[in-house]
């Protein structure tokens, strides 16, 4: 490895609690060689034998569960009960992912004079680029379906949050994936990002992060016309009509935003109520709003820990002067990035806290009069990634959920991501779509052949 390092802070703490080596720019090109010939054996295996491999990493992950959500605990600041599900999200995509294998079929397809068929082939050597806020299920959104699908995977994960990754990977071999296959290279994003970008042995990008560094992303991919896809960044709308179930709606809305201290691109961190129970809807959230337990993420009793950094700490403060009005919660006051639970009211809608992504635990509240207005409210930022729509009104929701320019949305509840799902957003949101039945053919080729049978 390189003579660089990375320092992984404990975000509760804000102390160091591991060096690791960054991965230089040639160790990169070294990387997409291994992985080139691991690729060719592996795409040649037969189909059972590959998804008996993952489903073996996928045990092995199930029997190392507590061991990774504590090391994810560690170092992003998940609190315990959110990092055990993150563990075992990578677990379940892995067996989900195995199960596409040998269910990767080509067509056959009536034509005159012949016969015509398709194959889907592998593409080759992804570059999977993970993000800090959920390191371990959004790193297996690509590496799961790309390696089932035939590819070698070469991870890069965030600067801050390297070390579930890197345990990974050790995993995968204790499994017995071949060597090289599945391989972690921690590092800068302008170093060991970039290199991977724009290596011409890598066939595809898959990032998750912000709009700005995706658009770079993609620029750099157009340049060799390599495939990518981007999930990015989200300010997504929680639409409360006057006919819901407001109790239930109320309820649901702190971990909507709160959850991962809000730091999650389908954060519901625009809460759109119709105007008839727009105070009411606010006296009912106030408590709900200071009763979130913020503090240690490895106590079982926590809801929300701190933010990753101090960079983060000080961007989320930049949107939330003392002088808004709202509702605000605790946070401790001792080492570590914290912020308190936030909701903002009485901004003007086009104000920046309204409509730029903050990624924190801030939320902004709106009144809204009529369906026309909470969907042009929900439409109006540059993102188009999730949202949720709280009505009794069977119709309603069906036309606002076709109105809402969202990749994702949700009736009555916030649930936004399913392994058997597809996800991914409109606008600025991203390109392409990820998980669900599909996700195994975007990392494919499809090749055509025709034979003729005239004589």
């Amino acid at each position: 490895m390189s003579d660089a390092y990375h320092h992984v802070l404990n975000p509760a703490t804000g102390e160091v609690i591991e060096t690791v080596p960054a991965t230089s720019a040639d160790e990169v090109g070294a990387a997409v060689a291994r992985a080139a010939v691991a690729q060719r054996a592996w795409a040649a295996a037969a189909p059972a034998d590959r998804a008996r491999l993952l489903r073996r990493f996928a045990t092995v992950v199930d029997e190392h569960i507590e061991e990774l959500a504590r090391l994810e605990v560690r170092e992003a600041g998940h609190t315990i009960g959110n990092a055990r599900w993150e563990a075992g999200n990578v677990r379940d995509l892995l067996d989900y992912a195995a199960g596409g294998a040998e269910r990767l079929t080509g067509r056959q397809i009536p034509v005159a004079g012949g016969l015509d068929i398709t194959f889907l082939e592998p593409l080759g050597v992804i570059g999977v680029i993970a993000p800090w806020n959920f390191p371990m299920p959004i790193a297996a959104w690509g590496t799961a379906p790309a390696l089932a699908a035939g590819n070698a995977v070469l991870l890069k994960p965030a600067e801050t949050t390297p070390l579930t990754a890197l345990r990974l990977a050790a995993l995968a071999l204790e499994a017995g994936l071949p060597e090289h296959l599945f391989q972690v290279l921690p590092g800068a994003g302008d170093t060991a990002g970039a290199a991977l970008v724009e290596h011409p042995g890598v066939a595809k990008i898959v990032f998750t992060g912000s709009t700005r560094v995706g658009k770079g992303i993609m620029a750099a991919c157009a340049r060799q016309v390599k495939r990518v896809t981007l999930e990015l960044g989200g300010k997504s709308p929680n639409i409360v009509f006057a006919d819901a179930d407001l109790d239930a709606a109320v309820a649901a809305t702190p971990m909507s935003f709160l959850d991962n201290s809000g730091q999650d691109c389908c954060a519901r961190s625009r809460i759109l109520v119709e105007r008839p129970v727009y105070e009411r809807f606010l006296e009912l959230l106030a408590p709900a709003i200071t009763s979130v337990v913020v503090g240690d993420p490895a106590d079982e009793r926590t809801q929300m820990g701190p933010l990753i950094s101090r960079a983060q700490l000080d961007r989320v403060r930049s949107y939330v002067p003392d002088t808004l009005p709202g509702i605000r919660g605790g946070a401790p006051d001792g080492p570590g990035f914290w912020f308190p639970p936030t909701v903002l009211t009485g901004l003007d809608p086009d104000a920046p806290a309204a409509r730029e992504e903050i990624f924190g635990p801030v939320a902004a509240v709106l009144p809204f009069d009529g369906e026309a207005e909470a969907v042009r409210l929900a439409n109006a930022t540059e993102y188009g990634l999730s949202g949720s729509v709280w009505t009794r009104d069977v119709g309603r929701a069906i036309r606002v959920s076709r109105a809402v320019q969202a990749g994702n949305l949700s009736v009555n509840s916030h649930s936004s991501v399913r392994y058997a799902t597809p996800f991914g957003g409109y606008k600025q949101s991203g390109v392409g779509r990820e998980l669900g039945p599909d996700a195994l053919a975007a990392f494919t080729e499809t090749k055509n052949v025709f034979f003729s049978t005239e004589a």
